[in-house]
């Protein structure tokens, strides 16, 4: 991908990103649209203007799970005009899994060490700690606003928060180092 849209994501559609919380729950490999219908993530903003940019439309996704806490990711994506994956994918990355998690334990990079441990809670305020576990759920923002009965840039400004408290910068971070906890 574009390196300025890469960068999209970290900025916004991380917060816009109707998968991958649904993609990691699975903790297996899994075509895209095994947790979301094509014709439905077509239709998200987050499809449109960010992956269709660069022509991306068919995605499978591994996860990699060491003790319990998601330590990395594998997502590929094709262009339309290519077929989807298939269930030949998705046996080879039953097969690299192990080789993938092994290597990503084995990373200094990676720092799992520090993820063993929970995060501390305590600091956050009580509306900041629901605003947590509705991101935990998978909840986009906007789901979030209606669960709790808050403008869609409270939330925002809630997630900040939550980021900057616990030293995180994304919402798989967070979903890292609170799953525990929930």
């Amino acid at each position: 991908m574009d390196p300025a849209i890469l960068g999209t994501y970290d900025a916004y559609y991380q917060f816009h990103d109707p998968i991958t919380f649904q993609l990691q729950r699975r903790r297996v490999p899994t075509l895209v649209n095994q947790v979301m219908p094509q014709r439905e993530l077509m239709q998200t903003e987050f499809f449109n203007d960010f992956l269709a940019r660069d022509g991306l439309h068919w995605g499978v996704n591994v996860y990699s799970n060491v003790n319990g806490r998601n330590a990395g990711d594998l997502r590929i994506w094709r262009r339309q005009n290519r077929s989807n994956f298939d269930r030949h994918t998705l046996e080879l990355l039953n097969l690299i899994e192990p080789a993938f998690s092994k290597a990503l334990r084995q990373s200094s990079d990676t720092d799992i060490s520090a993820k063993d441990d929970p995060a501390d809670t305590s600091m956050l305020s009580a509306r900041e700690r629901a605003v947590a576990q509705c991101v935990i759920e998978g909840l986009t923002d906007k789901e979030i606003a209606i669960r709790l009965a808050i403008e869609l840039s409270t939330v925002r400004t809630y997630l900040k928060r939550i980021f900057a408290k616990l030293g995180l910068n994304r919402r798989s971070g967070l979903a890292a180092a609170l799953g525990k906890n929930h």
